[in-house]
């Protein structure tokens, strides 16, 4: 069954040569995500920026089979965009959405890619772990999330899952607003069941983004991703998991601005 996806797209004016970008959000969320500020900064830069809503996401359909989608079918939702931008991407991929990046690169050759605060190779398992013991209460939270959806949560985990201190409790809810249930299926894939296979990786640039706030990622496990892949790597003082949604998010936008105009 072919899925219709959503892809909001942000063309450079006038037309630029420099490579296409391609953001694949994390769990909860669609390609509004990326719409806020990332996508009409990188066009604004000469980037060709697209943002694609994985089946069952945003404006995408499948929302009825959303629990039962894989980590696999996310991949082939990605590799149905590349096929029609037809031309070498960047992959950029956040959270769950650097997971969906990792898979994606077993199989496929890419000019580069970034990982925003990503899911590590290793998968979910220890981060779960860690978040159980140094954040019980927001591990709770992100259950009930999973369970019964984003309506039955308080907004104060919102904020300290996602976001800084300093950012505006209605900007918070706001973006708690466009947020949605997550497939069950893709968990489980994260937590072990399809991580990356290694052996096939084809080296190629990648840039490895963390945060000193993430409460979901600690900058071990940014660090780890980056040393699994002898990719470049940088940590953010003062930024939580929503880097493309802070009040910084030039700060990140710049960093990978200087980095894709030496790679590509």
């Amino acid at each position: 069954m072919t899925i219709q996806l959503e892809i909001i797209t942000k063309l450079p004016q006038p037309s630029s040569t420099k490579p296409p970008l391609l953001f694949i959000h994390g769990a909860f969320t669609g390609a509004w995500c990326w719409n806020e500020h990332f996508l009409p900064y990188f066009a604004q830069h000469g980037y060709p920026s697209y943002a694609v809503s994985l089946r069952g996401h945003g404006k995408s359909q499948g929302s009825e089979l959303l629990l039962q989608a894989s980590l696999d079918d996310y991949v082939a939702d990605v590799a149905s965009v590349v096929e029609k931008i037809a031309q070498p991407v960047i992959l950029i991929g956040h959270s769950m959405g650097g997971m969906v990046a990792q898979k994606y690169m077993e199989s496929k050759q890419l000019r580069a890619v970034i990982l925003m605060n990503s899911v590590p190779p290793t998968g979910l398992s220890a981060s779960s772990l860690y978040l159980s013991f140094t954040a019980p209460y927001l591990m709770q939270q992100l259950s009930i999330i999973q369970t019964v959806g984003p309506e039955y949560i308080a907004l104060s985990a919102v904020k300290n899952a996602l976001f800084s201190e300093d950012m505006p409790d209605a900007e918070v809810q706001r973006f708690f607003n466009q947020m949605q249930g997550e497939s069950q299926r893709v968990i489980m894939d994260m937590l072990g069941l399809n991580l990356p296979m290694l052996a096939n990786y084809h080296h190629f640039p990648m840039l490895v983004l963390g945060a000193e706030k993430d409460a979901l990622f600690p900058s071990l496990v940014i660090e780890s991703t980056a040393k699994i892949y002898q990719a470049d790597k940088y940590i953010f003082p003062n930024i939580a998991h929503a880097m493309m949604l802070e009040k910084q998010w030039q700060t990140v936008a710049d960093k990978m601005l200087d980095w894709l105009r030496q790679v590509a």
